[in-house]
């Protein structure tokens, strides 16, 4: 599947499985949101999520789509994440809230605010772009 139409899928996709590898290789699958601008996706999480850590070793990540429980529905593609500064992450945050107003736009911000974790923006590069 080329890169064009993977990203594509994303665009009307609501949730895909985010694969990430332990330090010792083991893959990890979990549910992200996703969003597309351009050539590229972008989701979030929070600093003390293994995730996090997960990604701050490896950024080599597969994703496919999937179900809101992470139960993959299509085909996977190869891809590489990049952290966001703070500045890149503020039109993200606003395409999460449109695409997901009730949990995006609201529980996800309140619920990191109340556990005081702080909020990480992901790029997402598919490999072949």
């Amino acid at each position: 599947m080329d890169t064009t139409s993977t990203l594509e899928s994303l665009k009307k996709q609501r949730t895909v499985q985010l694969t990430s590898y332990r330090k010792d290789g083991t893959p990890v699958g979990t549910p992200v949101s996703v969003v597309v601008r351009g050539d590229r996706a972008y989701f979030r999480t929070y600093d003390k999520a293994f995730k996090a850590k997960r990604l701050a070793r490896n950024p080599e990540v597969r994703i496919a789509p999937s179900t809101f429980r992470g139960e993959a529905t299509g085909p996977e593609a190869r891809g590489r994440v990049r952290l966001l500064t703070e500045e890149e992450a503020r039109p993200i945050r606003r395409l999460l809230a449109r695409k997901y107003p009730l949990l995006q736009g609201f529980a996800v911000p309140l619920a990191h605010k109340l556990k005081r974790y702080r909020t990480l923006h992901y790029e997402l590069t598919l490999d072949g772009d």
